[in-house]
């Protein structure tokens, strides 16, 4: 008799559940569990990418700011002709750590190697000699540029810090001056190669260095890009301490 009497409510139950409010349900619940797995995807491709990488020209200091961030201590350094990589900590707790990676800065060599390691950038960090600098824009600005239009690098957008390294030097450009003369460079770079840019991702086609119809700034790039000002030999030479403190809390944040 009971069950008799709860029938008519079965039926109405069933005929709710087979109407369109459950298929609506039915497609919002799909669509959350899409979302979820794209967001666990993209999660998860970050975390495999542990790498900082420290890139730049010959003498930029690259060598000694990566043995400064490790064990603080100044240390005489040469041209590099391979990769250097180790542990960096990034945590006061010590439970937060990268893999910073010393590219070799020779022309003949930087982009074989960046070809090795850009795969698992989770960040880069870009050395610009800050005294050499109006002498050498031209050549920083052609490695900075073979870098933001490699096919992997704008699709994994790893983030990009550039480090305006000497600032204990008299001479040494600001980091707002660099930036200026960089995207004033980029965007000769950009105009000049536009009728057949490279790429060095020889899996895709040519890849577009900012907004097309506007002059190049940093914000139009997929990655978020920072300048700081640092000085891996420090104002007080090889007994002092090395001011890093800019590069150092960029690292906590992007690791």
């Amino acid at each position: 008799a009971m069950a008799g009497g709860l029938e008519p409510d079965l039926a109405a139950l069933r005929q709710e559940l087979s109407g369109p409010a459950a298929v609506s349900v039915l497609i919002a619940l799909i669509a959350v569990a899409v979302t979820f797995l794209i967001w666990r995807f993209v999660q998860s491709r970050r975390s495999s990418r542990k790498a900082v990488l420290l890139l730049g020209l010959c003498d930029a200091g690259k060598t000694l700011l990566f043995a400064r961030l490790l064990s603080g201590r100044y240390r005489d350094t040469q041209t590099s002709i391979t990769d250097s990589s180790a542990t960096y900590r990034v945590s006061q707790d010590k439970s937060t750590s990268v893999t910073l990676i010393d590219l070799p800065g020779h022309e003949s060599l930087r982009l074989q190697f960046l070809e090795r390691f850009k795969a698992a950038a989770r960040a880069i960090v870009f050395v610009v000699d800050s005294v050499a600098f109006q002498r050498e824009v031209k050549d920083v600005a052609e490695f900075l540029y073979q870098v933001l239009v490699d096919g992997t690098i704008l699709k994994n957008a790893p983030a990009l810090l550039i480090a305006c390294n000497k600032q204990d030097v008299t001479m040494a450009k600001s980091a707002k001056l660099i930036q200026q003369q960089l995207e004033k460079e980029l965007n000769t770079l950009r105009v000049t190669r536009s009728a057949a840019p490279t790429s060095l991702d020889s899996s895709g086609g040519p890849a577009q260095l900012g907004k097309k119809g506007k002059d190049f700034d940093f914000s139009q790039l997929p990655m978020k890009v920072e300048f700081v000002e640092c000085s891996a030999r420090g104002s007080k030479g090889e007994e002092g301490d090395a001011d890093l403190e800019g590069l150092e809390k960029w690292l906590v944040k992007v690791a």
